[in-house]
Parts: structure tokens; C-alpha cells; sequence
């Protein structure tokens, strides 16, 4: 790999985890301040808060491909 594959690599990966990081606090504040106009949640979505969660999944799937792509062009490029 090359210093530039390696450095967007890297760069990827930094900001993946702190984006996760920081979907999981909100997510975690949010749930501590319960407004008054929410509805009862589902018995399966209380069991697992974070698979259930959409926003969770796709920032999870698009962390998984960008890693996938940046891997791929690393190994298949030839500078």
C-alpha cells in the first residue's frame, strides 16, 4: 500500500469510530430526557435498541463498505 492509501485508510477509519461514537451518545441523551409525546416501544425493539435502530444500521453498513472499497482499491492499485 502506498502512503496515500494508507493515510486515507487511517483517515477513514478515524472518522467512522468517532461518528459512532458520537450516534451513540445522542442516541444516549435522547433516551435519558423521554419527552412527553412518545409512544409505548415495541417489546423487541426495547430487547435490542441499537439493531433495531435504522440510523445505527446504516451508519454501521456504510462504515463497512467504505472499509471494503478503501481495502480493494489499496490491494488492486499499482502506483
Amino acid at each position: 500500500m502506498s502512503h496515500f492509501s494508507t493515510i486515507l485508510l487511517g483517515l477513514a477509519v478515524v472518522i467512522a469510530v468517532i461518528s459512532l461514537i458520537y450516534t451513540f451518545r445522542v442516541g444516549r441523551d435522547i433516551s435519558a430526557r423521554r419527552a412527553k409525546y412518545d409512544g409505548p416501544i415495541d417489546e423487541k425493539v426495547q430487547e435490542h435498541p441499537y439493531i433495531r435502530n435504522p440510523i445505527f444500521l446504516a451508519c454501521l453498513i456504510a462504515g463497512i463498505f467504505s472499509l471494503a472499497y478503501i481495502f480493494y482499491l489499496a490491494y488492486t492499485i499499482s502506483w
